[in-house]
Formats: C-alpha cells, sequence, structure tokens
C-alpha cells in the first residue's frame, strides 16, 4: 500500500522524550481498536475515511528538517492498525533518520512486519495477560499483547517496556505479578508511568488516583526492582 494512504492524526514537530536520548518528531497515527480508560489521546481512537494531516506534505516537513532531528517516532491511536506503516517507516529511514515506534502491542502479525524497520520501541503491556479486558474492553486481548512482546524480544531491537500504574486497574497484587510474567519472558527494560489525568475522561480514575497517592508505594517499588536489569518509576510531580 502506497504510504500516500497513511492517516495521521496528529504531528509533534519537537520531543526530548519519546526516543530516549534522542531529539524526535513524532507523528501520531490515527486509530486504535481499544478503549483503555486512562488513555490520553482519545481522540486518536477513531479511524476516519480521510486522513486529518496529509502525509505527502508531513513528509516534505521531516525532509527539511533532516540533520537537525536524530528520529521520527510513530506513535498513536495505534501504530501498527495502519497498513502503510511499513512504507511511512521506510520513507522516514530513506531520509536519514532512525524510526522508533510506540505500541499497546494489539497485531502480532503488522507489528512482526515492521520491526525490521525500527531501530527502538517502547511497548506498553497493561495488566497481567489474563486480565487485560478489565482495561481495554477487549475480550483476550492479553493474547495478542504477550505475541507482541515475544516478538519485539525475539527482535533483538532496543526498546523499553512501560505500564501505566493505577490503583484500580492494577491493584498491588496484579502489578506484581505481571511484573513477574514479564521478568520470566526475558524483559530486562521496565518502567512503571504514574497515571496522567490529562485527556481522561473518566472521573473516577482520576478521583481515585488522587486519593491514594503516590502509587506504587515504595515497599512494591522494592520488590519489582530486582526482577529487572533496568527499572525505574516515572512520576509526574
Amino acid at each position: 500500500m502506497s504510504a500516500s494512504a497513511f492517516k495521521v492524526g496528529g504531528y509533534t514537530a519537537f520531543s526530548a522524550t519519546d526516543y530516549p536520548d534522542h531529539l524526535s518528531a513524532v507523528v501520531f497515527v490515527q486509530g486504535c481498536p481499544w478503549r483503555c480508560g486512562y488513555c490520553h489521546n482519545p481522540h486518536l481512537q477513531q479511524r476516519t475515511s480521510a486522513s486529518p494531516l496529509a502525509w505527502d506534505s508531513l513528509l516534505a516537513t521531516l525532509e527539511r528538517r533532516a540533520g537537525l532531528l536524530d528520529a521520527v517516532v510513530f506513535s498513536g491511536g495505534e501504530a501498527t492498525i495502519d497498513p502503510a506503516l511499513g512504507d511511512a517507516m521506510a520513507q522516514v529511514r530513506a531520509l536519514g533518520f532512525k524510526v522508533g515506534l510506540h505500541t499497546a502491542c494489539i497485531y502480532p502479525a503488522r507489528l512482526g512486519s515492521v520491526l525490521p524497520l525500527v531501530d527502538w520501541v517502547g511497548f506498553d503491556v497493561k495488566a497481567p495477560f489474563s486480565r487485560y479486558a478489565a482495561i481495554t474492553g477487549i475480550a483476550n486481548s492479553g493474547d495478542p499483547a504477550r505475541a507482541c512482546v515475544e516478538a519485539i524480544l525475539a527482535s533483538g531491537v532496543a526498546y523499553e517496556c512501560r505500564s501505566t500504574v493505577h490503583p484500580l486497574l492494577l491493584p498491588e497484587a496484579s502489578l506484581l505479578a505481571m511484573a513477574q510474567q514479564l521478568a520470566e519472558l526475558g524483559v530486562e527494560n521496565y518502567v512503571l508511568q504514574a497515571f496522567r489525568s490529562m485527556g481522561c475522561a473518566d472521573e473516577q480514575l482520576i478521583a481515585s488516583a488522587h486519593a491514594a497517592g503516590d502509587y506504587p508505594p515504595a515497599a512494591l517499588e522494592q520488590q519489582l526492582a530486582p526482577l529487572f536489569k533496568h527499572f525505574i518509576v516515572r512520576r509526574h510531580h
């Protein structure tokens, strides 16, 4: 499929945080089949018939910025939902950029097809795989998530595995079980991200996170840290 059909819902011209140790532009791909309550890009969940931003003109903008940025990161929504993702990545790589990918681990086959074009991937794991439906609203969604994690680890691509933590959605026992699952699969670089209220439409999640204070507690952090070679908790204070 031609990359001109690529559906772009947003663009950030400059980011120092979306690809570790690199300055990047971020392309937000439109569409996601999951409906996680804490999603901070809900406006990107729907796939419209026309692309809100024309990829061809965005690519021309990126070409002018070659040499000023290190990388282009494809985020979402869920970037792998778009059948033109691989073509878009190849075009960006041809301009001399490194390619980053943010994925929620939804489409194992599509992810596998683009991994050879990716220099770094940040991937989300939302819960123990058997409990995914409670977060995503989609039955059996933990199965493709596990397959995606396995594919990323097998590919040898540089990565960051991360989970958004909220005391209602991921209580301490679930968080520990999830971390143990990931460590057993071979994840070595793991980040817990504190829940952010920005963009979240669920007032109960916002209120309960505020009431809980810092989560996870320090004692649980100390249990999790030895499971991984690299482990951090990202808070938003």
